[in-house]
């Protein structure tokens, strides 16, 4: 059998992280083979998230921690001391990245920006997430997803219209900055092994949320158009894409080209819905959308949404609106080995965990928990 490929392996990244959005990033690099190293302060109790619960894994983990730190090592110094600094400097010396998600101005207080560290590692390459940024009025502001999410416009364009305004279930906006990091940090890598030069590269929570509006903020400043909350979930320009109500529950149907229409008329049976003037395509359908809904609402509630999706799947956009712990036990969550069990010391039976989302070759990367602090100082910092 192959050896599994890791197309990171030979990068060595130091990271002064803590919580979500910057370990988030720094462990995809790790399931994919880079050697990332958590600079942890023995003074700080470490990266924060080790004592958030509510379920932990004896003292100085969490399952919480064991989420966003897979794989890594950790070292135990105070960056901030004549001795951490100087073991500190002797890792910069052989790393190829130090990353951070600490606040905005904190980068320079610490001395770990390009122009600190090049006279030690001329390729070192220093990616900086934060908040709101460096260089702004902003960058001594503390800042976390949620604020985000309600600055940016997200939480009026979630939820129903006659509701408040809704944020996500998840901290999408710390995963999706989270996976522009780590874009970043391998982006002004390929860089530094090309030119042999580092630089600094930044990336923001304010800054990836504001881009993710995309198209609504594009029709918004050329047209002032404001897509707000639409009933069901719905796209703002197609429909049918939206939720719909079946016999048992709620699903997702998503026509988004006139052929997969016409798919789901005639494997509904519902020849009306196809020969009605106000649904003829999809501006028509968009305009008419709530005698849509009604009418789709009538055509769902014939069946359950698991006889639906026996009908529908994999022929109709179509997907059942499930609560966690039934997507987790969803078959094909097992067929496609999204779910992992992982090692660990404090839980002899394993820790259940989801598998790395990135394949090479077909395979993905087997889990490896995440460190207890200072676990790895004796191999890295020779016993200091």
């Amino acid at each position: 059998m192959a050896a599994l490929k890791r197309p990171l392996e030979g990068i060595r990244i130091l990271a002064v992280e803590q919580y979500g959005a910057g370990p988030y990033g720094t462990q995809l690099m790790s399931e994919l083979g880079a050697e990332v190293i958590k600079i942890e302060a023995p003074s700080m109790g470490g990266d924060v998230s080790r004592a958030t619960g509510p379920y932990f894994l004896g003292e100085g983990d969490s399952q919480f921690f064991q989420t966003f730190s897979r794989g890594k090592k950790s070292v135990s110094l105070e960056i901030k001391s004549p001795e951490g600094r100087a073991a500190f400097e002797r890792l910069v010396a052989s790393a190829d990245a130090v990353v951070n998600n600490v606040r905005g101005d904190q980068p320079e207080k610490l001395r770990i920006t390009y122009d600190h560290l090049k006279a030690i590692n001329p390729k070192i390459v220093c990616a900086h997430l934060s908040a709101y940024g460096r260089d702004n009025s902003r960058a001594t502001w503390p800042g976390y997803d949620y604020l985000m999410q309600a600055e940016a416009g997200f939480m009026t364009m979630t939820g129903e219209p006659d509701g408040p305004p809704v944020r996500f279930g998840l901290s999408m906006v710390d995963f999706m900055t989270g996976s522009m990091f780590a874009f970043s940090i391998v982006s002004a890598l390929l860089s530094a092994k090309t030119t042999g030069e580092g630089c600094d590269v930044d990336v923001s929570l304010f800054d990836v949320a504001l881009h993710q509006t995309s198209y609504p903020a594009v029709w918004s400043m050329n047209e002032g158009h404001d897509v707000g909350r639409l009933p069901r979930g719905a796209h703002p320009s197609i429909a049918p894409s939206q939720m719909v109500r079946t016999k048992d529950g709620w699903a997702m149907l998503l026509c988004q080209t006139p052929k997969f229409w016409d798919v789901f008329c005639e494997l509904a049976q519902a020849p009306h819905l196809k020969a009605d003037p106000r649904f003829v395509d999809i501006p028509s359908r968009r305009k008419h959308v709530a005698e849509l809904t009604e009418a789709l609402d009538a055509v769902f509630a014939k069946h359950t949404t698991d006889e639906w999706m026996a009908l529908l799947g994999g022929k109709a956009p179509f997907a059942p609106v499930k609560d966690l712990k039934d997507a987790l036990a969803n078959p094909y969550v097992a067929e496609i080995a999204m779910r992992d069990v992982v090692e660990h010391p404090d839980r002899p039976e394993g820790l259940h965990m989801l598998a790395s989302p990135i394949k090479v070759n077909g395979k993905r990367a087997p889990g490896v928990r995440a460190p207890k602090m200072g676990e790895h100082n004796d191999e890295l910092l020779g016993g200091e």
